[in-house]
């Protein structure tokens, strides 16, 4: 058959064609693609911005400050100087610590005359209480035995460079144009190291929030300002996560990504196993069972010669020696042969109703004998099940041909 040829336009042609990837970008399975992409890129890009923050979060909370430092003002006209300074939470637990103390002094005859100086830093609990000014006094922590107070403590000596006065002489000489435009005073800057690797234990009662810094000098000294300086020591993950932080905000990213992603998905299988698609959640028609009657066979005894239970399909089956193959109609052929034998019946009884002639059933069984002897076929039961069949087929045979000698007579 040949296809059907198109009479459209060309124009009509050129636009279909055109429009084909259109339909296609717009179809139900693109739109649900396009769907399910979206939902994705909006699912990762959240999450990734919820693990980002989640980085930054405990890169601050889990990496203390790198370096602190306070000013201390100190106090004179009550014995040595003192000075407080408050440290807020600066400070982490079980972690090491590096502290300096930074002394700017002048060098004044006062000064180079005290010659080595004591200097004693504390570290203060936070439930010390100083409610008065005489709390902030020296001999509150120094005189006072209660480890509950003070945390830890320093004593460091300290004494400015030595110079002779020829050295002295010439340094001022030679740098006697800076001193006049005020590029360089006379003044020295001690740094005097007052923990290594200090460490305070687990609890925020055990992390000072103050320090506090007394001078001890025969002479009565002078100062420009005084520094206390912390800077901590990090070690393990700390230290990767300080001195490495674009690889460590890669690597921790992407695994609380992953993991988020994964936890997600997961979620997602779990949720859908239990929620019903809509097409499941339409309204159908009950399944109502049919009811079914029993069937006659259901009852009845098995008959072994009952042709009711065989195939609808005929066949034809071989035989021994020289006998004429068997065959075996179906149900709906033995049917119409039964319809058919009954008609020619009829018919007979017919013809000896209006005419009173008998058939000729003996002499017409004879002559079958003989024919089939001439032949040299006999009919026999084979035993596959078909010998009714073939005596009902060898039945109308033989009234036909009584049927058709009786016409003959007549004639």
């Amino acid at each position: 058959m040949e296809d059907p040829v198109d009479e459209r336009p060309p124009v009509g042609k050129l636009i279909d064609t055109a429009l084909v990837p259109i339909h296609a970008a717009v179809s139900k399975p693109a739109q649900k693609a396009y769907l399910g992409t979206f939902l994705f890129a909006a699912t990762s890009i959240a999450l990734f911005c919820v693990s980002t923050i989640a980085y930054t979060l405990f890169y601050y909370n889990y990496v203390p400050h790198i370096g602190v430092e306070r000013t201390i003002h100190l106090q004179f006209g009550d014995g040595n100087p003192y000075g407080i300074a408050s440290l807020s939470s600066t400070l982490t637990s079980l972690q090491s610590y590096d502290v300096s103390l930074l002394l700017h002094l002048p060098r004044t005859p006062a000064n180079l005359a005290a010659g080595n100086f004591m200097i004693d830093l504390s570290f203060l609990s936070p439930n010390v209480p100083t409610t008065s000014p005489a709390d902030l006094m020296p001999s509150t922590f120094t005189n006072s035995n209660s480890s509950a107070s003070v945390l830890t403590s320093s004593r460091r000596p300290a004494i400015l460079t030595y110079a002779s006065p020829i050295i002295d002489t010439a340094s001022t000489l030679s740098g006697l144009p800076w001193y006049v435009m005020g590029w360089k005073k006379e003044s020295e800057v001690l740094e005097v190291s007052m923990f290594e690797g200090v460490k305070f234990s687990k609890g925020w009662r055990n992390v000072p929030d103050r320090v506090i810094v007394v001078v001890e000098a025969d002479e009565k000294m002078q100062f420009y300002d005084v520094v206390v300086k912390i800077v901590a020591r990090f070690g393990g993950l700390r230290y990767i996560l300080y001195n490495y932080r674009v690889l460590s905000y890669l690597f921790f990213t992407t695994t609380f990504f992953t993991v988020s992603l994964t936890t997600t998905l997961l979620a997602y299988l779990i949720l859908s196993s239990y929620i019903p698609t809509p097409s499941a959640t339409t309204k159908s028609e009950p399944n109502h069972p049919i009811k079914t009657e029993p069937s006659a066979s259901d009852t009845e005894p098995f008959n072994p010669l009952s042709t009711s239970d065989l195939s609808d399909t005929s066949r034809t089956f071989p035989t021994l020696g020289r006998q004429m193959p068997l065959h075996f109609s179906s149900r709906h052929d033995g049917l119409k042969t039964e319809e058919e034998d009954r008609a020619h019946i009829k018919e007979e009884e017919e013809i000896e109703r209006t005419t009173g002639i008998q058939p000729l059933v003996g002499e017409a069984d004879d002559e079958d004998e003989e024919e089939d002897e001439r032949d040299g076929v006999s009919f026999r039961d084979s035993g596959i099940g078909t010998s009714l069949e073939e005596g009902d087929r060898r039945a109308g045979q033989r009234r036909r041909k009584a049927l058709f000698s009786g016409r003959t007579g007549r004639g």
